[in-house]
């Protein structure tokens, strides 16, 4: 077993074991922050497959996480008010299922990051970095001026949606679907990049003339990769937004896209289990360090700035070595 290895049972077991110990003595407060730890591991996992292996910095992100919000929101609050979603040409009702929400989010977020990517990845560099920030916030005053579903103050909903067999309001109830989903993504990931496909997509990122010598088009690699990427976070954000009960513009905001980026870079980018590490720091950071200062920000942009001078590989890179491994 490598050490790499190791440091990823010893934090899937820690993300597993801080909830069960505050349901066990009653914080469900605790729980709530671990839901939300492994939600943002899933958002960054996502913005990772695009940025770790394809070397994708996309400051857009968020536009694909509140599509996944904005999709949950709009399904249940159509449930809710007994309205349809659309009667013509056909009816269509609202859902409060998550088995039905989440395929939705999933393919609608795909969907947007394959009309974005086709469009984005013709630039490259800077100007892919700016075209990403350019449709998030092109998406993001689309819904502050969307009144229909509240507009700039949002959409809440009034009660979870439900899963088959569990009491989605009770937190540990939650947390369960929500580390599952997590795990299935994890596994889906790093099935990926040891795929034929992630290992093309490497390639591409080192050295896109070798990769076009062999007949892969650097291209389609990337948009391949960017709508698993995007298809992904929109998981992250109907979950989100279920966690909440409320969906609001500023899941689509440019700080959003770059908490999910945080993420990454935290935990370190390339490594499978990185955002993860990341998100759960992030977490834990906001908690012990907003409770000492309102500015606990600048706590965490002198802590990043360490990472990036000091330790390139992230918190992965600082325990497990440099050399990127994707176990």
């Amino acid at each position: 077993m490598t050490k790499e290895t190791l440091l990823n049972a010893v934090l899937l077991c820690l993300l597993l074991a801080v909830p069960l110990i505050a349901w066990v003595s009653d914080e469900p407060f605790i729980i709530t922050l671990t839901t939300r730890a492994v939600i943002f591991a899933i958002a960054g996992i996502g913005l990772n497959f695009a940025l770790g292996f394809g070397g994708l910095v996309s400051l857009g992100h968020a536009v694909f996480f509140g599509i996944g919000g904005y999709v949950m929101g709009i399904l249940a609050y159509h449930a809710q008010t007994y309205t349809p979603l659309m009667e013509w040409p056909f009816a269509v009702e609202g859902t409060k299922s998550m088995l039905i929400v989440w395929p939705v989010a999933v393919v609608v977020s795909g969907l947007a990051a394959l009309a974005i990517g086709a469009l984005s990845l013709r630039t490259t560099g800077v100007y892919f970095i700016m075209i990403t920030l350019a449709f998030g916030q092109m998406l993001y005053y689309f819904t502050i001026s969307w009144s229909t579903y509240g507009g700039e103050d949002g959409l809440s909903i009034y009660v979870r949606n439900t899963f088959p067999g569990l009491n989605t309001m009770d937190p540990i109830q939650f947390f369960a679907i929500c580390y599952v989903l997590l795990l299935i993504v994890l596994i889906g990931v790093h099935c990926a990049a040891r795929s034929s496909f992630g290992l093309m997509l490497r390639a591409a990122k080192q050295n896109e003339e070798r990769v076009q010598a062999v007949g892969q088009g650097p291209y389609r690699l990337y948009l391949i990769a960017f709508t698993i990427s995007g298809a992904i976070t929109g998981l992250a954000g109907a979950l989100f937004a279920d966690l909440n009960r409320f969906v609001s513009p500023t899941m689509l905001s440019w700080h959003t896209s770059g908490e999910i980026m945080v993420f990454v870079i935290l935990g370190g980018v390339g490594r499978v289990f990185g955002p993860v590490a990341g998100a759960a720091l992030f977490i834990l950071l906001e908690h012990s360090l907003g409770g000492l200062s309102e500015y606990w920000h600048i706590y965490l942009g002198a802590i990043l700035l360490g990472v990036v001078l000091f330790a390139r590989g992230g918190l992965y890179g600082l325990l497990a070595g440099r050399e990127v491994a994707h176990d």
